[in-house]
């Protein structure tokens, strides 16, 4: 449009006049935010104004080429044929096209959209296009609010639709109310008019609920204030249902008072939760017997499922005690660590049943033998501890010691057959604020060997001056950090197998230690001595590292082991750096789990070790608890630490074909697993007959001698292609189908 200004001759206006115009323009399109284009199709000179330029992320003072190829690089490739179409139209005169949208790419990487208003001005002799203005507008911020409320608005119909809630809007003054789709679903109503649907639905209510339910709305109507309640209906089809409702006030735009709410079918709810009170009756009815049980499993946690006694974790907890009561009262500490002679013999003549009679008497024994303030535990094997604190001298627990050694030299009669054994002691004490609990039972143990290779049947007072013992220790100490610096510790890999098809689910990494001049060494000839050295954390590392490496090798030559089980030492787990390293490994999700050897107790985890067991989640490393039944895990530690899989220990497997009594406990400690939702493994699976009973008792997955060996990487493959398992194992057992643990 013209001004009247404009109308005048241009020869009779000003330079300054024709500036100021200029400028107001000028302003106006930066206010308005228009970035201005014009291409000069004969003379090839494209002017683009500074907003253009701004709004694509570009420096005002730099020359835009006009590029068309280029150009069209930037527009999203959804909109760019679109946008081409658009200019061919455009520049034709098409007016449907002298406005589109698009999206184009700013300088910043991220997409803007543009609305574009342009024209043919003038035009050639032969009719093609001469000269085309336009403007350019960012509305990115206008898209992104048609979004917002377009997403806003469906997801309030989804919600809708997903919660099966109907909505109403009812005119208070003029009597209508209008009910939506969902709503007359609810009731099974057939659509009428506004006028007529109040009248539906009050013939709907149930009659019992009627009054409570119009006089709650009538008093809300009253008050103008918000209600919600409860009732019953009868749905057109004659089923009667539960409905809540809500309502809430509201004054439209004309001041019209109205109501609007939304009702929703709870009659499932309300069952449930006449159910769940069902439920919670009877629970509080169980709860005693759920005590009762709860005892009982803490009680195997802490104690030796075949002598009675406290096991080795239950023998920490009181150690720490004791020690500490000792360090404040100035008292002497006796241990007394006690290995049977023997016993070996007895259990390869006559059995293992043999064996456990004789552990149960020596149990007996040492427990008739002690004070009542003693505390007797055994630890694993043929080996068991005594702590004495009260009024301890070194002839008192001379005397106690040659006692316990008298009477376990007697004679016991079993199935005919006098079983004779004998007792080896180890005794070392100490007092004062110095009071270290893990050396004096170290030093126990030094006494005890002491004990045994001076004859046996004899026990031994720990000497400071023991250094043939402490000579030996240090040499294999020093051959330990040798072997580490040259890489001589490796792994062996155990099969694990799934209960129910025998299919190899995994493998467990056991460390070895490729000696020099011993060969091949398994953990109990260095890792007390490593652990010393504060290296097995170390050894962790590397077997991990070389477990890795012998994964990726297998797969190369097709075998693939779903999950690779490793150690990890307590003193790994309170690395604060263990997350970053493991993170540097690149470990794929699924493929890797941790087994927590029995020296780590849960119970007492430090926060070092709480957030190293969150980043292995967050890694997607697994967790397995090993030794289960050993009692160094307890119920507590297993709701708290959620493994995904718990190892019964071997001592408890062993017996399974002979002991009924076993078999209920294994059977005990899979339900605890399976109410948890956490996978059982068995090791020590030495028989078919293992296999068969663990199959049969719901276990999901075995290790042991009778389904493979420990072997080196390189005999994996052959082994698995070999499948040697098979045959014998298949035959052997058709059971009930265990939890998947593959």
């Amino acid at each position: 449009m013209k001004t009247p200004d404009a109308a005048r001759d241009t020869s009779t206006i000003s330079v300054t006049e024709l500036h100021e115009r200029e400028s107001r323009w000028n302003y106006a399109l930066v206010g308005s935010g228009l970035g201005v284009w014009d291409h000069d199709l004969r003379s090839g000179k494209k002017y683009y104004s500074d907003t253009w330029k701004i709004m694509r992320g570009m420096p005002v003072d730099e020359e835009a080429d006009g590029d068309y190829d280029t150009w069209i690089e930037l527009i999203h490739p959804d909109d760019r044929a679109f946008v081409v179409r658009a200019i061919e139209r455009q520049n034709a005169g098409d007016e449907d096209y002298q406005k589109f949208e698009y999206r184009e790419r700013h300088r910043g990487g991220h997409w803007i959209w543009i609305e574009c208003r342009g024209a043919c001005v003038e035009w050639g002799e032969n009719g093609a296009p001469a000269r085309l203005v336009g403007t350019d507008t960012d509305i990115t911020a206008r898209k992104e609010a048609e979004e917002r409320l377009a997403h806003v608005s469906r997801r309030l119909d989804l919600a809708l639709d997903i919660s099966d809630i109907g909505v109403f809007e009812a005119d208070i003054d003029n009597g209508t109310v209008d009910w939506d789709d969902r709503l007359l679903a609810i009731y099974r109503i057939a659509a009428s008019s506004p006028f007529t649907m109040g009248d539906a639905w009050m013939a709907s209510l149930h009659p019992d609920d009627k009054d409570r339910v119009v006089a709650t709305i009538n008093t809300g109507i009253a008050n103008n204030t918000d209600f919600q309640q409860q009732f019953r209906i009868i749905r057109g089809d004659g089923v009667e249902r539960v409905i809540r409702a809500k309502s809430g006030f509201f004054v439209d735009s004309h001041g019209r008072r109205k109501l609007i709410g939304a009702n929703w079918d709870v009659t499932d709810e309300v069952r449930l939760n006449r159910e769940l009170q069902r439920a919670k009756d009877l629970a509080e009815a169980r709860n005693q017997e759920l005590e009762v049980a709860k005892e009982s499993i803490e009680h195997i946690a802490l104690h030796d499922y075949l002598t009675g006694l406290p096991n080795r974790r239950y023998l920490d907890r009181e150690l720490g005690e004791r020690s500490a009561q000792c360090r404040d009262d100035n008292r002497t500490l006796a241990i007394l660590h006690i290995d049977l002679d023997r016993f070996k013999q007895i259990n390869d003549t006559l059995g293992h049943r043999a064996g456990d009679a004789m552990l149960k008497h020596a149990a007996g024994v040492l427990k008739e033998s002690v004070r009542p303030t003693d505390f007797v535990a055994r630890i694993g094997g043929d080996e068991f501890v005594v702590l004495c604190t009260a009024d301890v001298t070194t002839k008192k627990i001379s005397n106690l010691s040659a006692r316990i050694i008298r009477e376990l030299a007697k004679p016991i009669r079993y199935e005919g057959h006098d079983c004779r054994f004998g007792a080896s002691i180890g005794i070392a004490t100490a007092s004062g604020a110095a009071l270290d609990a893990k050396q004096i039972l170290l030093n126990a143990d030094i006494a005890l060997y002491r004990a045994k290779s001076g004859g046996r049947n004899r026990h031994e007072f720990f000497q400071t001056d023991a250094r043939h013992r402490i000579i030996a220790s240090k040499r294999i100490g020093d051959e330990i950090l040798l072997g580490l610096e040259r890489q001589e510790f490796v792994p062996f890999y155990q099969p694990q197998f799934n209960a129910r098809t025998l299919e190899i689910t995994g493998v467990e990494t056991l460390a070895r230690w490729q000696h020099k001049e011993h060969g091949i060494l398994t953990p109990d000839r260095f890792l007390t001595i490593a652990e010393d050295l504060g290296v097995v954390a170390t050894i962790d590392g590397l077997i991990l590292e070389r477990a890795l490496v012998d994964r990726r090798q297998w797969e190369s030559e097709g075998i693939i082991i779903p999950k690779i089980a490793v150690n990890v030492s307590s003193r790994r787990l309170d690395d604060p750096n263990l997350g970053k390293k493991l993170k540097s490994l690149k470990i794929v999700p699924g493929t890797i789990s941790f087994e927590l050897l029995e020296s780590i107790s849960l119970d007492d985890c430090d926060d070092a070790v709480i957030t190293n067991l969150r980043h292995l989640r967050r890694l997607g490393i697994d967790i397995e608890i090993d030794d289960f039944g050993t009692g160094h895990a307890s119920i507590v530690s297993l709701l708290r630490l959620s493994p995904k899989t718990l190892k019964i220990d071997r001592e408890l497997i062993r017996m399974l074909p002979n002991s009924a009594e076993q078999r209920k406990l294994v059977r005990s400690i899979i339900d605890i697993g399976r109410s948890l939702n956490i996978l059982v493994t068995a090791e020590g699976v030495e028989t078919m007959d293992h296999v068969r009973i663990l199959g049969d008792l719901g276990c999901d997955v075995l290790q042991g001698y009778a389904l493979g060996r420990p072997m080196p990487a390189a005999q994996v493959v052959p082994f698995v292609r070999a499948g040697a398992w098979r045959p014998s194992a298949s035959a052997q057992r058709q059971s009930p189908t265990p939890r998947s643990a593959g």
